[in-house]
């Protein structure tokens, strides 16, 4: 697989993404160890141990309400900050968890399809989320920095730096808002952000932000990104260039040296990726 991604598609930097089993570690490593791969970064939870069921990047929460699973979320990016080193991966992309209300976004996202977007009933089942959230989230915050405070101390001992990722889901943490404020209070060289196209772009549809606004703000504090394409209101996944986010407006508001990541279905074509990198190419250069 590395090497198809290599030899075939171009790239010579990869991102691990999460959930990576331990019995591909040894080819992993070795790949790594002949600088046949170079990885850009690391995904957390990227190396699950045998007791994970499930691999969904937010399997263990720094917000839960349990102390036991915010323990696991901790130990389990420890391992993730070790296995960059090993890498020689300079960054871990980190999820953070969510606030326990009932799910909003992807009921939006459905009344968007169903013609109700903008709605009265859309309008009043958002402010309601709102509100819903600004009332429940003092306590998952709070479990969250505690969690994050040990996550950038050992990061900082190994050299590796924690990418923020911004999420899909309004009920997931942080909001924009919060992620500012939480970056503020961190105040750590070890911590940024990650930003996410496909993400932001769903934010921006819903009517919870506007995409362009949001990286002005927060460009400079950027270490990476996942480029992917949007088409309307929520099909992510997308090759560059076939969807809604305006790539030429918001590219130019990110930092020179931020890392760019493809992240694509995996039912794309290896000749539609190429040519999507090779637009990229054209527009934005290396």
């Amino acid at each position: 697989m590395l090497r198809e991604i290599k030899t075939k598609l171009g790239f010579d930097l990869i991102e691990l993404d999460h959930g990576i089993r331990m019995p591909l570690m040894s080819g992993i490593q070795k790949m790594s160890d002949t600088r046949e791969i170079r990885f850009s970064s690391l995904h957390n939870f990227c190396l699950l141990s045998g007791e994970a069921t499930v691999v969904p990047p937010d399997c263990y929460k720094f917000s839960a309400a349990s102390a036991e699973e915010r323990e696991r979320a901790v130990t389990q990016t420890f391992h993730a900050i070790d296995l960059a080193g090993q890498l020689n991966a300079p960054f871990v992309v980190l999820n953070l968890g969510q606030v326990n209300m009932p799910p909003i976004t992807d009921r939006l996202i459905a009344m968007a399809k169903a013609g109700e977007y903008l709605s009265r009933n859309y309008v009043k089942l958002k402010i309601k989320a709102v509100h819903k959230r600004e009332r429940c989230s003092p306590q998952y915050l709070q479990h969250m920095q505690d969690c994050l405070r040990r996550v950038i101390e050992y990061a900082g001992s190994k050299g590796v730096r924690l990418g923020i990722e911004g999420r899909r889901a309004y009920e997931e943490i942080p909001t924009e808002r919060e992620l500012a404020i939480l970056l503020d209070e961190m105040n750590s060289p070890q911590l940024g952000y990650w930003h996410d196209f496909g993400h932001s772009q769903i934010k921006e549809n819903l009517g919870f932000i506007d995409h362009a606004e949001w990286l002005r703000a927060v460009g400079p504090r950027t270490f990476g990104c996942h480029v992917h394409d949007c088409i309307w209101p929520a099909r992510e996944d997308q090759l560059p260039f076939t969807g809604g986010v305006d790539f030429e407006k918001l590219v130019p508001l990110l930092p020179p040296n931020c890392l760019f990541v493809w992240k694509m279905n995996p039912n794309r074509t290896a000749d539609a990726i190429r040519q999507s990198v090779q637009m990229w190419k054209e527009r934005f250069g290396e």
